[in-house]
């Protein structure tokens, strides 16, 4: 997806640091209780101080629209986290992010477009009405509205398990109503991590592939199988890998490894603990006093635990893994430049949905709490 993002100023590319702190401190006292701002997990520690809430993406949505006070929603995080938080808050409060390029490659992945492409192909061969679609929190909201037009619903890494078997109705007795098949866009590790979780093996399950005539798969595959996988990633998580928690091991007998459910199946199949952010956080934060704890997710959080939990060992699992270049575009001079124009009475960078697929997108985000 193409977004432009103007560029800054001078007084705010060649402001120092120091200077930019003041900056926004003075705007964010003459705001005050107007405007909120949120900080994904994953945001460098410079701009997470500023945050009035930090945490993952639903999360940091509904916190907002609880607000009383809160016109101005400055979400620091990617374009898929500031859509949902349009769809979640009121009409009355205004979602702003803060750098417009700032987006998630994963989400990317998964084009509305080819996905219906995908559902096409797939009502060729197959009962369509027995395929539910389940879209990843990290996804575009016209994706959000497709699923929840279609019967399917939205999950999150914590409740993927039981949004999928809500959807393949593990709940239900065998019989005639059994045996719905799931497609799960748009992080395939996700799904197959969770299709593990739940007892299939790899023979129940398929990766459709959306740059090939009919996602790579035969006619007999699509019918057969269970659950067709996007072939979608995410570019941190899938860096992860088996040897670099073999070489973690060797240093550390008694360390632990804990990793994100986005990572390939091989290294969540040898970690000591596996789930979402917060799971990862209150795993660290439980764990006894100077173990040696191997984090595989994003290097700002990742930082910021080692440094919070200094009587731990917390390090990246990947030595070398870089910043989520998406994340890593929210800075203090975007920040600032968006708090300053709210001061002066200027609105910029507001995401808003379309209220037609809101209306679909809030479809699937309810039903999944409702499953959950």
């Amino acid at each position: 997806m193409i977004r432009i993002q103007p560029p800054l100023g001078e007084s705010y590319t060649n402001a120092s640091l120091d200077d930019l702190d003041a900056r926004i401190g003075r705007a964010r006292q003459r705001l005050g209780d107007s405007v909120l701002i949120l900080g994904h997990h994953y945001q460098r520690d410079e701009v997470m101080k500023w945050a009035d809430a930090r945490g993952d993406s639903l999360a940091l949505s509904r916190f907002a629209s609880a607000s009383d006070t809160a016109k101005y929603i400055v979400f620091c995080g990617v374009h898929f986290m500031a859509e949902a938080a349009d769809i979640i808050t009121r009409p009355d409060q205004q979602v702003i992010l803060p750098d417009l390029n700032a987006g998630c490659s994963m989400a990317d992945m998964a084009d509305t477009e080819d996905v219906e492409t995908a559902w096409n192909d797939f009502s060729q061969v197959a009962d369509i009405d027995r395929i539910v679609p389940i879209t990843y929190i990290n996804s575009a909201a016209s994706l959000k509205d497709f699923v929840g037009r279609h019967g399917g619903s939205v999950c999150t890494s914590s409740n993927a398990r039981a949004v999928l078997s809500w959807a393949l109705q593990l709940d239900r007795p065998a019989g005639p109503d059994r045996g719905r098949k799931v497609l799960f866009v748009p992080d395939q590790h996700l799904g197959r991590n969770t299709a593990y979780q739940l007892g299939y093996a790899a023979t129940d399950m398929a990766l459709y592939d959306p740059r090939m005539d009919y996602g790579g798969l035969d006619e007999q595959t699509i019918k057969e199988r269970s659950i067709l996988l996007w072939k979608g990633h995410c570019s941190v998580h899938q860096r992860f890998t088996v040897d670099q928690v073999n070489a973690f091991r060797q240093r550390n007998p008694e360390g632990i490894v804990v990793v994100h459910p986005e990572c390939p199946h091989e290294v969540v199949e040898l970690a000591d603990a596996v789930g979402s952010t917060d799971f990862i956080i209150k795993t660290i934060n439980e764990a006894a006093e100077g173990t040696a704890i191997a984090v595989g997710t994003e290097i700002h959080l990742v930082n910021r635990l080692a440094n919070e939990y200094p009587e731990k060992k917390v390090e990246s699992l990947d030595p070398l893994v870089c910043p989520c270049s998406t994340m890593f575009r929210i800075d203090p001079p975007h920040l600032c430049w968006i708090l300053e124009g709210l001061v002066d009475g200027e609105v910029r960078n507001q995401i808003t949905v379309d209220e037609d697929v809101a209306d679909g997108a809030r479809i699937a985000l309810d039903r999944m709490l409702s499953i959950s």
